[in-house]
């Protein structure tokens, strides 16, 4: 039988510190709840708006893929591979830290906020070398389907990380039903609603809420509003 953890938005921890305001669905920085410390090996997923022209100073990582989907405005990325690079909605960026990498996120615009998702999951390989990739989506494939946007192949059409993990992002119209099949056994998924209302495996989830779900092939998914969008994180649960 499958298992589930439900996540409200308004459980998210929190951090609000004027240039940066900051949701946590798992444990980070000065949030601690030892009963969210991870989803399997999905370990960070962070909600940040960050004001214009605000933004993170260099800043050390390791053994860690980390992934950054903006939702709104633009990121301006500098790291210690010499990466310089602008990464605006409807692009996803990714690094691999393995044997170490610094890096600076800044918001590219001075009069506009930004929004993000910061996502990190364990690698299943440690100390490889650092690596960085960004693609531009196609935002029109997401309608009514889940369009991968990352795996573990990097002959797939989508950012790669070093773990057997899946992202989809959906964008669905009201009233339509779909399933998604779990990629590999052992797998559970993370669905993170981006915007609007959905039922998934029966719980009806609505704006920035989380839900984990376990020990199954497959979820039921329906979208109960006309703007819904959702976020699939398919991950092991097993930590490495």
């Amino acid at each position: 039988m499958s298992q589930f953890i439900l996540h409200k938005e308004n459980t998210r921890g929190h951090a609000n510190h004027g240039w940066l305001n900051a949701h946590h669905s798992f444990s980070f920085a000065n949030y601690y709840n030892p009963e969210r410390m991870h989803f399997g090996v999905l370990r960070v997923l962070n909600d940040d708006l960050i004001a214009g022209g605000m933004g993170f100073g260099a800043h050390p990582h390791d053994n860690m893929e980390i992934i950054t989907i903006p939702l709104a405005g633009a990121i301006a990325h500098k790291d210690s591979m010499g990466n310089s690079a602008v990464i605006k909605s409807g692009e996803i960026q990714v690094m691999s830290a393995g044997t170490g990498v610094s890096h600076s996120e800044f918001n590219a615009n001075a009069d506009e906020e930004l929004n993000l998702l910061q996502i990190w999951l364990f690698p299943n390989q440690k100390n490889v070398t650092p690596r960085y990739d960004q693609r531009t989506l196609d935002v029109a494939a997401r309608h009514n389907n889940f369009q991968q946007i990352l795996s573990p192949n990097a002959s797939d059409d989508n950012v790669w990380i070093h773990q057997d993990a899946w992202f989809s992002l959906g964008k669905f119209d009201a009233g339509f039903e779909t399933e998604y099949k779990i990629k590999k056994a052992r797998n559970g998924v993370y669905a993170f609603v981006i915007s609007g209302e959905v039922t998934i495996n029966g719980q009806v989830l609505s704006k920035r809420d989380g839900l984990g779900v376990w020990d199954t092939d497959a979820i039921s998914f329906t979208a109960n509003s006309a703007d819904a969008e959702v976020l699939l994180m398919d991950v092991p649960m097993e930590l490495n």
